[in-house]
C-alpha cells in the first residue's frame, strides 16, 4: 500500500509546502498554511485528458459565436454578458443570506420552461429548498433536485441526467473520495472544481457553482479556484438593506464590472430597470454636501449622489474616512484641494459617502467628491440639476473619463440641465436639455461654479 504524503497548502495562492510555516513563500500570506493528507493519484483518473490535440495555426482555426441561454432574469444576464454559455462554469460568492440560492432557484424555475435543469444542494435538505420555492410561489415542477455532497454521485447523476444548466450549492460541502482531506479543505474544493470543469467541457453542460466567502470578503478556498471557472460574480450590498448587486469580476464569454441591480421582496430578488434611482437620495430642498456623479459600470451608465461631511476635528489628527469610495484617495484629493484652490482642510474631519452601498473603484469620481466637500465646507449647496464626472490629477489638472457621452446622455435623460466635465470629454453636437460647463483644472471649476 503506498504511503500518504503530508503536505501544506496555501489558501491563498494555492502554493504547496512541506512543511508548516507563519509565512506562506509563495504569496507571502500570514497564517494560511493548512495541513493536506495526499494519497497516490489514481492512474486513470485523468484518462480523459490523455491524448494531444494535433497542433493548428491559428488562422485555420473557425471562431464561431457560442449560443447563449437567456435566463429569463435580465439583469443576471447583463451581468454574464447576454446569458448562460454551454460548458460555461460560473462562481457566484457573497456573504451568507445575500440571495444567492434565492437567485439561482428563481433562474432555474424559469429555465426548466425551455431545458432539463439540475440543482445539487450540499448545504440544505430537499424539503428546505422546496419550502424556499413554495415560498416564493416559483413552478417548480420541472426542476430536479438532487440533495448529495458526494462527488462521484453528482458526476454520475450528471452524465446520465446531461442537464443543460446545474447549480452545485456549494462547493465547499462537496467531498472527493479519493482524498482523505476534510469537505470544505483546499485539496477537497481544488479537486472538486477541477473535475467538475472537466465534466462540464466535455458534456456541455453549463455549471453555476455557489462559493462561500472569507470574512475579508473574498472567496473562501484556493486562489486557483477563480482561475479554473470561466465567470466569477460577486454579490455585494448590505442584508439590512432591501437592494442587492451582481458585479462581474472575470468573465470569459463578456465583459467584467458589469453590475446587476436587484431588489429582495417577499417573492425573492427582482430586477431593477432604472437603478439610478436607488443611488440618488430624494431631498426636499437644496442640501450642501452633496453632488451627483454620473459613473460607469461595464456598459450601464449610473448616476449616484456622493456626500460629504465636513466638521471642525476635536482631536490632534483629524479623521478622513470614506464609504464606497477608495479611502487611500481622499487624503491625496484634500492635499490636491489646499495645493491648487487654497482651501484648507487640516483642521477638519472630512466623511464621504456614496448613497446606496454601491462601491465606486474609477477615479472619474475625484471631482465629484472635492465639489461635495467643498460645499460642505461652506455650507452652500451646489446649483440644482448639476451632474459632475471628471479625473483629478496631482497638478490640479482634470483629466477625461471613458465613456463620456453614455455618461451625459444618461443624465440628460433623467432630467439634469447642467454637466460640469473635463474639457477633454466635452460633446461635439450638443445635448438637447444639458447645458455643458468644460474645465480644465481644479480651481476653474470651483470659478466656475462661484459665478453660479
Amino acid at each position: 500500500m503506498a504511503k500518504t504524503k503530508r503536505t501544506y497548502v496555501c489558501s491563498e495562492c494555492g502554493g504547496t509546502s512541506l512543511k508548516w510555516e507563519g509565512k506562506c513563500p509563495h504569496c507571502n500570506a500570514w497564517n494560511t498554511l493548512d495541513e493536506v493528507v495526499q494519497t497516490p493519484a489514481d492512474a486513470h483518473r485523468f484518462a480523459p485528458l490523455a491524448g494531444a490535440s494535433p497542433v493548428q495555426a491559428l488562422s485555420d482555426i473557425e471562431a464561431r459565436e457560442l449560443p447563449r441561454q437567456p435566463t429569463g432574469i435580465n439583469e443576471f444576464d447583463r451581468v454574464l454578458g447576454g446569458g448562460l454559455v454551454p460548458g460555461g462554469v460560473v462562481l457566484i460568492g457573497g456573504d451568507p443570506g445575500i440571495g444567492k440560492s434565492t437567485l439561482l432557484l428563481q433562474t432555474l424555475a424559469s429555465l426548466s420552461r425551455n431545458v432539463p435543469v439540475l440543482y445539487v444542494t450540499g448545504e440544505e435538505s430537499a424539503e428546505q429548498v422546496a419550502l424556499r420555492a413554495r415560498r416564493l410561489e416559483l413552478e417548480t415542477g420541472k426542476v430536479n433536485l438532487l440533495a448529495e455532497i458526494r462527488l462521484d454521485a453528482i458526476m454520475t447523476t450528471l452524465t446520465q441526467a446531461r442537464p443543460k444548466v446545474a447549480v452545485i450549492d456549494s462547493i465547499q460541502t462537496l467531498y472527493c473520495a479519493e482524498l482523505s482531506a476534510a469537505p470544505g479543505s483546499v485539496s477537497q474544493v481544488r479537486e472538486c472544481a477541477a473535475q467538475l470543469t472537466r465534466l462540464a467541457k466535455q458534456t456541455g453542460t453549463t455549471l453555476v457553482l455557489i462559493g462561500h466567502v472569507t470574512k475579508e470578503g473574498a472567496l473562501a478556498g484556493p486562489r486557483v479556484l477563480e482561475h479554473i471557472v470561466d465567470s466569477v460574480l460577486y454579490f455585494e450590498g448590505d442584508t439590512h438593506s432591501a437592494y442587492r448587486l451582481v458585479r462581474a469580476f472575470k468573465n470569459r464569454f463578456g465583459a467584467v464590472n458589469e453590475l446587476g441591480v436587484f431588489a429582495m421582496t417577499d417573492k425573492g430578488l427582482k430586477g431593477v430597470s432604472n437603478p439610478s434611482a436607488l443611488f440618488l437620495s430624494r431631498h426636499n430642498g437644496a442640501v450642501a454636501g452633496t453632488c451627483i456623479m454620473a459613473t460607469q459600470e461595464g456598459s450601464r451608465p449610473l448616476l449616484v449622489e456622493i456626500q460629504a461631511l465636513v466638521d471642525t476635528t476635536h482631536i490632534s489628527s483629524p479623521r478622513r474616512l470614506s464609504v464606497g469610495l477608495e479611502s487611500t484617495r481622499l487624503a491625496m484629493l484634500l492635499a490636491v484641494l489646499h495645493r491648487h484652490a487654497g482651501v484648507a482642510t487640516h483642521d477638519q474631519d472630512v466623511f464621504v459617502n456614496a448613497v446606496g452601498g454601491v462601491k465606486i473603484t474609477e477615479p472619474a469620481a475625484d471631482l465629484p467628491v472635492l465639489l461635495a466637500i467643498l460645499s460642505s465646507l461652506r455650507n452652500r449647496p451646489l446649483p440644482d440639476g448639476l451632474v459632475v464626472f471628471g479625473e483629478v490629477g496631482l497638478a490640479g489638472e482634470i483629466r477625461p473619463a471613458p465613456r463620456g457621452q453614455e455618461r451625459l446622455r444618461e443624465a440628460a435623460k433623467l432630467g439634469f440641465g447642467k454637466a460640469l466635465i473635463p474639457r477633454a470629454n466635452a460633446p461635439r453636437q450638443p445635448i438637447e436639455g444639458l447645458e455643458i460647463w468644460a474645465v480644465d483644472r481644479i480651481d476653474e471649476a470651483i470659478s466656475r461654479l462661484r459665478e453660479t
